[in-house]
């Protein structure tokens, strides 16, 4: 492989920032796996947002990179697996797995698609020295026929219509929406655009701990447990950034409240199978090395997180600690209190997208 702009190369990040700021070009925040697809002839890779090779686990990208990219190329974007009901970030995750016979068969059923949203190199030109402007350009010249798999995410330099993406974009799985500067050059790890992500908050039952993996006195995170309508309490996500004498604290005052599995509504935990649930001694997907076994907790604390958004009945990302909250009952905290987005078409945001999964 010989390109003007050679893997591996680190994206360009952006910043939060709580309202659409003026004057930029605004595109829908994608939620999937950010990825810089680089080709060269029959030579493809899919670099990772941490420089890592992505390549294997999505070898029906390298077939519709064959047919739909141009024949040299570096294209920054997001692999998303996109379904008629939205994206689906759980299948998405699925696919980071070792057997290559598992990987090939969920390739087939729950095929990827790549959306495209920055052009780093083109033929022999290196764009990353271009403003955004030129490069957004060019990029939507050099993919007008490609399709079913890769695809240009639609963009607008009016924050009113990225403010209306913003509110109903939600409802087909995306989570917010990017502003770039006009001017910017690609700056590989620079966080120099903007991003404006929905969040809101959640009374949730504190359920349980993981003890901190460099300290046997120390909270490393605590689970999280919303009640469903028949009254069992459900998995929900997790907290942990706080700091070391925080997490020394919160160890020594939830001791009182440490209970076995038999007593838990969890008591399921010990011993069933599951991805993402908190089960004692499961192992992670990410790292197999990772210890997720946790400590049972009496189910009477109660604290409010932000979050962004659900997956399923789950937080989609690591919530984060807002407040205790003292006055509220334990069974109070139910699915009741969430925001549902309303259902959003894929296909209305991306024509096509979502409807070549099998």
């Amino acid at each position: 492989m010989k390109l003007p702009v050679m893997p591996p190369v680190s994206p360009m990040l952006a910043k939060s920032v709580p309202t659409i700021p003026p004057d930029a070009s605004y595109e829908p925040k994608w939620d999937g796996f950010r990825s810089i697809c680089f080709r060269d002839g029959e030579e493809i890779e899919l670099g990772s947002r941490n420089e890592r090779p992505l390549t294997r686990y999505f070898p029906e990208l390298l077939e519709a990179a064959q047919a739909e990219l141009p024949e040299r190329c570096v294209i920054d974007g997001e692999i998303v697996i996109a379904t008629e009901r939205g994206l689906d970030f759980e299948a998405l995750q699925q696919r980071i797995h070792p057997a290559s016979s598992r990987v090939t068969m969920l390739a087939d059923h729950t095929p990827a698609a790549f959306i495209a949203f920055d052009l780093l190199a083109l033929g022999d030109d290196d764009y990353t020295r271009r403003p955004f402007s030129h490069r957004r350009a060019a990029l939507v010249d050099a993919l007008a026929q490609t399709g079913p798999s890769f695809h240009v995410t639609p963009a607008t330099a009016d924050a009113e219509t990225a403010q209306r993406w913003f509110d109903e974009f939600e409802g087909a799985g995306l989570d917010g929406v990017i502003a770039k500067p006009l001017t910017i050059t690609y700056q590989p790890g620079k966080r120099v655009m903007f991003k404006i992500k929905h969040e809101r908050t959640a009374d949730c039952v504190v359920a349980g701990y993981r003890v901190h993996k460099s300290a046997d006195d120390a909270i490393g995170s605590l689970l999280l447990g919303l009640y469903t309508e028949d009254g069992a309490l459900a998995s929900v996500g997790v907290i942990g950034a706080f700091p070391m004498a925080k997490r020394r604290q919160l160890f020594t005052e939830f001791q009182p409240l440490v209970t076995t599995f038999e007593d838990h509504p969890w008591s399921w935990a010990a011993h069933q199978a599951g991805d993402r649930t908190p089960r004692k001694n499961e192992g992670s997907r990410w790292n197999t090395g990772k210890d997720l076994s946790f400590v049972p907790l009496r189910p009477e604390h109660v604290v409010e997180v932000r979050y962004d958004h659900m997956e399923g009945e789950r937080f989609r990302h690591t919530a984060q600690f807002n407040r205790w909250r003292p006055d509220r009952e334990p069974h109070s905290c139910t699915y009741e209190q969430l925001e549902r987005p309303v259902t959003f078409s894929l296909a209305e945001i991306v024509p096509g997208l979502g409807s070549n999964n099998r």
